[in-house]
């Protein structure tokens, strides 16, 4: 059984009187273990997969099975609780709280989940030396540069070690030499801790580094250089 199934998706929006459609009977497996890149032209709906299958938004069409739940059958308040239990998310402008410790920020996820406060210290402190932070602990963002804010980041999005990490574009704003060096963290958290990756980047190089490269094209995945469906990519 796949991790991830994205079977026939098709997400729609409304603009006016007319209708805009990003996806388009979309079908994707993603494995426990992968590190997939999602690339595509801007616009193409990248991030729309990315937030389907973080329970972020809804499908107008289609289902989506993470670890064997149907998150498209969850109503907004379960979708809410399983998102916290399951999904760790990489934003590119970090979206750390400026009023947060470093440590804060990446404790953060972890308030929302039934766990003691000796617990959550254990994580925070696992997570922080993960990402080689642990003597910024104690210091806020703007004391921190942005390849370090972004390490806090990465650091919030496995703390509760969750089912599927997704990273939408984020080396987008750091530049070749902090890129590289998120790049090859990532790296790290898919094969020593065995975080499952999902990433969207606009970057050849940065998508060049995962495992599986697949690209958006008119509302369809291609994958080597074909239209994927979920039995293609389950006999891969």
């Amino acid at each position: 059984m796949s991790l991830v199934e994205v079977i026939n998706v098709t997400k729609e929006y409304a603009n006016g009187e007319e209708t805009i459609r990003p996806l388009d009977g979309v079908s994707l497996t993603i494995e426990q273990g992968d590190f997939a890149s999602l690339m595509g032209a801007s616009g193409s709906g990248k991030s729309t997969l990315l937030n389907l299958i973080a329970g972020i938004d809804l499908v107008t069409s289609g289902e989506i099975i993470v670890a064997d739940t149907d998150i498209t059958r969850l109503s907004r308040g379960k979708l809410a609780d399983w998102r916290a239990a399951n999904i760790g998310y990489i934003f590119q402008t970090h979206n750390l709280i400026p009023v947060l410790t470093a440590y804060e920020n990446v404790e953060l996820p972890l308030v929302l989940l039934p766990m003691t406060a000796a617990e959550r210290r254990k994580r925070v402190q696992i997570a922080l030396e993960a990402v080689d932070l642990t003597s910024r602990a104690t210091h806020y963002p703007r004391q921190m540069s942005g390849g370090q804010e972004q390490r806090v980041g990465i650091a919030r999005a496995i703390v509760a070690n969750p089912t599927i990490v997704v990273a939408d574009e984020p080396t987008g704003s750091l530049d070749d030499e902090t890129t590289e060096q998120i790049l090859e963290l990532l790296g790290r958290v898919n094969q020593e801790l065995g975080m499952t990756l999902l990433m969207v980047t606009h970057d050849a190089d940065a998508g060049s580094r995962a495992k599986r490269r697949i690209r958006l094209e008119r509302g369809r995945l291609i994958e080597n250089g074909q239209e994927t469906s979920v039995h293609t990519l389950r006999t891969a």
